[in-house]
């Protein structure tokens, strides 16, 4: 056994603290390929990285290293033709098309590519939802299996851990999208205001806090269906040393992130849909303080997607014009709250609160302090600037390493927070309502604001004209 990479939990290998990038390596600065600065592998070829990947008897690469390079690889190689070269490799360093096999050197090598196998299948099961993948990691087993009867059961493990992760993965997301088609339905349905009939949320739950917990709930929900490869496939751009081809030209793999930002502008629309249905102006001023106390508790839990929807849905032109309702409300708290979601100087306060937020959750003792769910379409954006800000390739063709070790680290941190569990308990007669109460389109909120306060000047006078 000596010679065995071990086995860190998931988590600890994403957090900021677990990430080093430190290479072991040698003082030169070139190393089979490898150019190291400082101790960091920078840049790379693409064979160089990818025979850094594969283990050998005594060699076994670095948690941190895997997961970069599995991440950063499908923007210049397909997951199933670098698993293909990865065997391919390994059979002929191994030695395993001999007809008498090494077993004592197998027995060393056998337990090292399981476990890389292992950490691939964790870290990107979708990966796995093709065939051809199945069968390569097939073709591993049948080899070293003569030597060890053991890895027969490590791999039936390992293939029903993948099959029920994505059974899971994939019954989640049929559920996402049976109820974005019945939603998409009912949008179109109120263009006026409803009938009297319709429920609206205060008589699902009246409670900030309750409905604040709900909405992490759906969070967590959703976010832990993306795969941490979304992120990059969402960027796939033809790779300039392979002109005939996108990476994926099949489809872009990323339903789970636009399925995500979709319920972000749902929230911000049933928001502002709630405060613009009520026919009273003292109704309409107490949905506004209530969303204003769910938003603040939303903030305290670390759930900044949703604080940041609620606060969007309030900022809609046909909610923030209603003068006589707004006049109705305690704003103080609201002010306080939009401050700390303030664009000015990259977000800034946001980004220090979720700072704060993260390095609770890093030291935290109980799941209701792991809480970190980012305002999302902001970290999308990061992940762009760094993706568009520097080349995938250096100018001698090499893989610029040190921009998908930043990549790794921001993917990485996400990771670990889409693995929280929700400690909340769930009420599903509130998720359901989330999920499915009508929405105003855009013109239904604007009819629904100006029939509750008329218009002020001749833009609006024309714009209800228009619309009635």
């Amino acid at each position: 056994q000596e010679g065995m990479p071990q086995t860190l939990t998931s988590t600890s290998m994403f957090t900021p603290c677990g990430f080093s990038p430190h290479l072991h390596t040698s003082k030169e600065d070139e190393q089979g390929g490898l150019i190291f600065q400082d101790g960091n592998l920078t840049s790379a070829s693409l064979d160089a990285l990818i025979q850094h990947l594969i283990p050998t008897t005594d060699y076994y690469p670095e948690k941190a290293y895997i997961f970069t390079f599995l991440l950063s690889s499908r923007l210049f190689i397909e997951p199933h033709e670098l698993l293909s070269r990865v065997c391919h490799k390994c059979i002929e360093q191994q030695r395993l098309d001999d007809p008498v096999l090494d077993k004592a050197r197998i027995r060393k090598f056998g337990p090292k590519i399981l476990q890389l196998l292992t950490e691939w299948t964790e870290t990107f099961p979708y990966d796995f939802q093709e065939e051809r993948m199945i069968g390569h990691l097939k073709d591993m087993i049948h080899r070293i299996a003569p030597c060890d009867e053991a890895y027969w059961k490590k791999m039936n493990q390992l293939l029903q851990t993948l099959n029920q992760k994505l059974a899971t993965l994939s019954h989640g997301q049929e559920g996402i999208v049976k109820i974005s088609a019945a939603v998409s339905d009912k949008l179109v349905a109120f263009k006026s205001k409803p009938p009297s009939i319709q429920r609206e949320i205060l008589s699902v739950c009246s409670d900030p806090y309750t409905l604040a917990q709900q909405l992490t709930h759906v969070e967590l929900e959703r976010l832990s269906h993306i795969g941490p490869e979304e992120f990059v496939q969402a960027f796939v751009h033809k790779d300039p040393l392979d002109g005939t081809k996108t990476c994926f030209s099949e489809q872009k793999k990323t339903s789970n992130l636009e399925a995500y930002v979709k319920w972000f502008n749902r929230l911000c629309y049933l928001v502002a849909t709630e405060i613009c249905m009520p026919a009273k102006k003292k109704q309409r001023a107490q949905v506004i303080e209530f969303f204003i106390d769910v938003a603040r508790e939303c903030f305290n839990i670390g759930n900044f997607n949703s604080l940041m929807a609620i606060i969007s849905g309030m900022n809609m032109s046909p909610v923030s014009r209603l003068k006589k309702t707004w006049s109705k409300v305690k704003t103080a708290k609201f002010f306080i709250l939009e401050h700390q979601m303030d664009p000015t100087g990259n977000f800034y306060n946001y980004r220090t609160a979720l700072r704060g937020a993260a390095h609770r959750s890093l030291t935290a003792h109980s799941n209701r302090e792991k809480i970190v769910i980012p305002f999302f379409s902001l970290l999308i954006k990061d992940i762009y600037f760094l993706n568009e800000g520097c080349a995938n390739r250096l100018p001698n063709g090499h893989v610029n390493f040190e921009k998908f070790l930043e990549l790794a680290k921001q993917v990485g941190e996400f990771i670990t927070w889409k693995q929280v569990e929700c400690p909340f308990e769930q009420d599903p007669n509130i998720i359901h309502y989330l999920h499915t109460a009508p929405i105003f389109t855009e013109d239904g909120l604007y009819l629904a604001s100006y029939e509750s306060e008329s218009p002020e000047n001749q833009t609006e006078k024309d714009r209800w004209k228009s619309l009635r």
